[in-house]
């Protein structure tokens, strides 16, 4: 296992974590996360849902991940067909750019 896939596997599996946390009430215990799922169609992720998750992302990975900015260069209708992966690339981007500067 390449560390690429460590870190994919990682981030993913933070941030089903996370949102599970976010989505408690949904009830996804039994929902499986993959890259492919979608935060609109299959999550159904409301924008309060969104800044919660924000917030625990900020937690977790500081500054270094500013996923309010990732989201402030999209327009809406890529922002609707977000996808858990577009997430975990971003972070793991993100990461691996702080950790070389």
């Amino acid at each position: 296992m390449t560390t690429t896939e460590a870190s994919q596997e990682v981030v993913l599996r933070e941030i089903s974590d996370m949102l599970r946390k976010v989505l408690d009430e949904q009830g996804l215990d039994d929902t499986e996360i993959t890259t492919e799922t979608s935060f609109h169609e299959d999550l159904e992720l409301e924008s309060i849902d969104l800044v919660a998750l924000t917030g625990l992302i900020a937690e977790r990975w500081g500054e270094s991940v500013n996923l309010a900015e990732f989201m402030a260069e999209k327009e809406i209708d890529e922002v609707i067909a977000l996808k858990v992966g577009d997430l975990v690339d971003y972070v793991v981007g993100s990461l691996r750019a702080n950790a070389g500067s």
